[in-house]
């Protein structure tokens, strides 16, 4: 398209002798747009689009969303391991569950209290043995009670401690570890999740959709087009005898069939390197010359894109 407007212009300046003769000398351009092109990071079927060619957005109004279904399902299986992680975490931390640890004090007082009652009846029997009213091996068995009784008060309250004692540095650390994973994977789910609506990147006129809904778009590849304000250059080549008159900053008058009266635009880059100049641009007699790409910013001007223009220097 630019080559095409250029070679328009270029034959206009051929075909009709003395177009263009002015004292002021005039270069011809045309105007390009740097567009802004919203993609998404993923592929995926378009479930929705909410802008349409013409409407003017702001940076971060919503543009189109993909379908996200299974963003969502894996979302929510990422913090349900989330949650576990840090459910077996906690339990390490402070020791057995608390329905545990009630059930294992139950059995200690249990035990304590036959371990008191086996201690009465040791007694009881050793009395009454040295008065000759029981039998050798009715003491016995009451000693070996009391015994079995005493070890079992140990045993349990052994194991109450444990109960009541945080998990092993060991433990601990892998529980820290494995949560510390299922909440890095719950954070890069949330993300592709939110990959999967598409906001506006800039302000600016929505120029295209190239995208219906119910569409599959591949990973970055450009849905919509955004032409920010002042996003409009003009795109001409100086001589390379008058380039040291220009400089970055300055201004220039552009002018254009059709175009309102008293536009400007602002020198914003020159190549640094020469080349010759595009025939299609100058007339057959400037064709050989060295010349520089001279881009220039629109001043506050809305001309379409492609637009051939006529570049003056302001005195």
């Amino acid at each position: 398209m630019d080559a095409l407007l250029a070679w328009l212009t270029g034959l206009i300046a051929i075909v009709i002798p003395g177009f263009g003769a002015t004292d002021v000398p005039r270069y011809n351009g045309y105007v390009e747009a740097r567009y802004v092109y919203a993609a998404p990071p993923s592929g995926g079927l378009i479930e929705t689009i909410s802008v349409k060619e013409g409407d003017v957005v702001l940076e971060g109004d919503l543009l189109f969303r993909l379908r996200q279904d299974q963003q969502i399902s894996a979302l929510a299986a990422a913090e349900a391991r989330v949650a576990a992680a840090e459910a077996a975490l906690a339990n390490l931390t402070t020791g057995g569950r608390t329905d545990e640890l009630d059930v294992a004090r139950a059995s200690l007082q249990k035990a304590e209290a036959d371990l008191g009652l086996a201690r009465e009846t040791a007694a009881r029997s050793a009395r009454l043995l040295a008065e000759g009213l029981v039998p050798q091996s009715k003491y016995d068995q009451d000693r070996a009670a009391l015994a079995s009784a005493e070890a079992l008060v140990k045993q349990l309250s052994a194991q109450l401690k444990v109960a009541e004692l945080p998990a092993r540095d060991a433990q601990q650390q892998q529980a820290e570890a494995n949560l510390a994973a299922a909440r890095a994977d719950a954070e890069q789910a949330n993300w592709t999740l939110a990959d999967r609506t598409v906001t506006a990147p800039a302000a600016g006129r929505i120029e295209r959709v190239y995208f219906d809904p119910g569409e599959v778009v591949a990973a970055g590849a450009p849905v919509v087009s955004i032409l920010p304000e002042g996003a409009l250059k003009v795109k001409f080549y100086l001589p390379e005898p008058v380039r040291p008159q220009f400089r970055l900053g300055d201004q220039v008058a552009v002018s254009c069939d059709g175009c309102p009266d008293g536009l400007t635009a602002t020198l914003s880059y020159f190549a640094s390197d020469p080349q010759f100049t595009p025939p299609v641009i100058y007339s057959r007699d400037e064709r050989q010359r060295l010349s520089f790409l001279v881009e220039a910013t629109l001043d506050g001007a809305s001309l379409p894109p492609g637009q051939p223009v006529t570049v003056e220097r302001l005195p």
